[in-house]
């Protein structure tokens, strides 16, 4: 595929508007522990709750859905569109409770509300099912779909996508949190 100067424009505005606020905020970031995870505890309830609900759609996401259509019809979109109502109670009650308990992780979250013996098996269990089971599936699967992406639009081959991206995200986490 050939990308005209049009086409360049636009990914290098899409860099700019994903990397200016994470290099703008990063001597802000680097002052302690909650400014670097949560902006010093400045960002508004709902735009926290819309910030993890974003997080959840990724470059794999298309390619769920197309799935979903091409082998269900426009019914399999039901499938994804029943996220919304998770992603609005996220954002419109979970996200205002969490600000209101002060934590800056969901381990955190466990050993405020549950204490004990209960509170270990609970952060023990999220750490394998979501840290090595859930987390590595969903990094190979948006993995795998950047890979595609960026044969098709730049030729590239997979570990250079994986290296170029891999870099980014390392720039961009190390700046700003």
């Amino acid at each position: 595929m050939h990308l005209a100067p049009i086409d360049w424009v636009i990914v290098a505005i899409c860099l700019v508007l994903c990397f200016g606020p994470a290099l703008f905020f990063t001597r802000r970031s680097s002052k302690n522990t909650s400014e670097f995870f949560a902006s010093g505890r400045s960002v508004p309830w709902w735009l926290a709750g819309i910030s993890m609900v974003a997080t959840t759609f990724s470059a794999d996401t298309p390619n769920l859905v197309a799935q979903f259509v091409r082998q269900q019809g426009v019914a399999g979109n039901w499938q994804w569109w029943a996220f919304v109502l998770t992603g609005v109670a996220t954002v419109f009650f979970y996200a205002r409770l969490w600000r209101r308990s002060a934590v800056l992780t969901d381990l955190e979250f466990y050993e405020l509300r549950y204490s004990g013996r209960a509170a270990g098996v609970i952060r023990g269990f999220r750490a394998v099912y979501l840290g090595l089971l859930f987390n590595c599936l969903i990094l190979a699967t948006v993995s795998l779909a950047a890979c595609k992406i960026a044969a098709i639009l730049f030729n590239m081959k997979e570990w250079q996508t994986l290296l170029l991206l891999g870099g980014l995200n390392v720039v961009f986490a190390a700046e700003s949190g």
